[in-house]
């Protein structure tokens, strides 16, 4: 059993919040404004805290902001509450601007990533890109028909990337080792894709699945 803190408290943190308490982890979750997680505390026994506090907790952290977002957070989450331990980055590089024929904007290019950008503001920290192209509602044992959807990940620590499989696998998904960080430039995308017949045609129950012969 490890202890997770989670640094966001939209949709994201909090269905992955209760899915890892839901499987005996320990679990506290980050807000810039404790407050409006009372009633989720409540409701699930999962304390809050400032990004500080959680970041400082936490053996295991999770990013779940919004990708304009995921620097300032960490920032507050501090250096040095995130040196040496696994970030579960879930964040993805959209920008404000409305979708185009259901496809979103990102303000990265196509030699970047936000991952890769986060990984050298924080170099003491092993981020690995996860849960990063699926909505909240599927986060958790996904139900395709007794198929398990793919959970496409990378990073540049091998440990960290063993960690972040195990919590995959336990969360009910094949994942898929895409290597290195600079992999979160192909990875990043995925979420707008998945996105498309979200606002086309209000699809949202869906997900990627790799096939292999």
């Amino acid at each position: 059993m490890s202890s997770f803190g989670i640094l966001g408290s939209g949709a994201v943190g909090q269905a992955l919040a209760t899915g890892l308490h839901a499987k005996g982890h320990r679990v506290k979750i980050g807000s810039r404004t404790p407050g409006k997680l009372r009633e989720f505390s409540a409701t699930t026994g999962i304390e809050s805290g400032t990004f500080a506090d959680v970041a400082k907790w936490g053996e295991v952290l999770v990013l779940a902001v919004k990708g304009t977002a995921a620097d300032a957070a960490l920032k507050e989450a501090g250096a040095a509450n995130l040196r040496g331990k696994l970030v579960i980055d879930t964040t993805n590089p959209i920008t404000d601007a409305p979708p185009e024929d259901g496809v979103l904007r990102c303000f990265t290019g196509p030699g970047s990533s936000l991952m890769e950008t986060l990984q050298r503001a924080y170099p003491d920290a092993h981020f690995v890109k996860a849960f990063n192209s699926v909505g909240s509602d599927l986060m958790v044992d996904p139900d395709f028909g007794g198929v398990k959807p793919t959970m496409f990940y990378c990073g540049d620590d091998a440990s960290a990337k063993s960690a972040a499989a195990g919590v995959i696998a336990q969360l009910g998904w094949e994942g898929a080792d895409m290597g290195g960080a600079c992999a979160a430039r192909a990875i990043e995308p995925l979420a707008m894709l998945w996105c498309i017949p979200g606002f086309r045609s209000n699809d949202w129950d869906h997900a990627f699945h790799l096939l292999r012969r």
